[in-house]
């Protein structure tokens, strides 16, 4: 973890980390707001909204992760009510991941929890233990978390035009094929996620892809959206060469599930409900 990181886990999550008599630990939106570097409250609890509505849509219970407090605080001579939040660290994560990674402490936020979250990977010896299914569930979670940050990175760098950035890691992987090149050959509907239709051997390679770009993109000095689309067609044809070196089945080869990972999804949630 850079020193930058290190400095923000001690901001964020010791200083102003709060403790209840029961040992659970939660923080204050408002206290959280100064931290991430907004001014106004209206701006930051739009933030909290979207939060709120990711957490549900995640089919997590809101009030749990989002409990209102209400505060009386002195204005002048008189005395107002205002409205702040205990957040679990859950909510905490999802604020930064909705906030605008314009200011530098949401930047830093999305990068740190990115990485608290590879910290969690399962060992080699864990997921082999899994399902088909449970790996395709893990290595699709790795795609989404890692898309957020490759994305925030080539924005760093430069990229606008991010169907383009997107489709120059896919077409060296997949031999030229875009996105709607993928989708079409595995039969999807429109706007149905290629990868969540992919089995977990080739979300991995997909995986791989994306943290060697932004590894890469890292490195890249200057803003050049040329230069960050190049590097990410690069790595996707260096992966793809490899694979092929090391006498694996090409990704457009191999087959697509019968089942997609939001009906995985879906079906793991009946099954909690049941």
């Amino acid at each position: 973890m850079t020193k930058e990181l290190e400095k923000y886990e001690k901001m964020t999550f010791e200083e102003i980390k709060h403790v209840d008599d029961n040992g659970n630990e939660y923080w204050y939106a408002r206290e959280l707001q100064q931290i991430l570097g907004y001014k106004e409250w209206r701006y930051f609890s739009a933030v909290i909204e979207k939060a709120q509505v990711a957490c549900s849509q995640s089919n997590n219970n809101i009030n749990a992760n989002f409990g209102v407090n209400t505060k009386i605080v002195k204005t002048g001579v008189s005395s107002k009510a205002i409205i702040d939040y205990k957040l679990s660290r859950y909510a905490c994560y999802l604020i930064v991941q909705n906030a605008n990674p314009r200011y530098k402490n949401v930047a830093l936020g999305q990068t740190y929890f990115a990485v608290q979250t590879r910290k969690m990977e399962l060992t080699e010896e864990e997921y082999e233990k899994l399902s088909e299914d449970e790996k395709r569930l893990y290595r699709r979670k790795q795609t989404k978390d890692g898309n957020k940050v490759l994305y925030r990175i080539a924005k760093e760098k430069g990229v606008k035009n991010f169907d383009k950035f997107t489709n120059a890691g896919y077409k060296g992987l997949y031999n030229g094929e875009t996105a709607n090149d993928i989708a079409k050959r595995k039969g999807l509907r429109y706007r149905e996620d290629i990868l969540d239709n992919m089995g977990s051997v080739e979300l991995g390679a997909n995986v791989f892809r994306i943290t060697q770009t932004e590894a890469l993109l890292e490195k890249q000095e200057k803003p050049n959206e040329n230069m960050a689309t190049d590097t990410h067609y690069k790595v996707g044809k260096a992966i793809r060469e490899t694979i092929k070196k090391l006498g694996g089945t090409m990704p457009e080869d191999l087959p697509t599930p019968k089942k997609s990972i939001k009906e995985l999804e879906k079906e793991r949630q009946n099954r909690l409900e049941a």
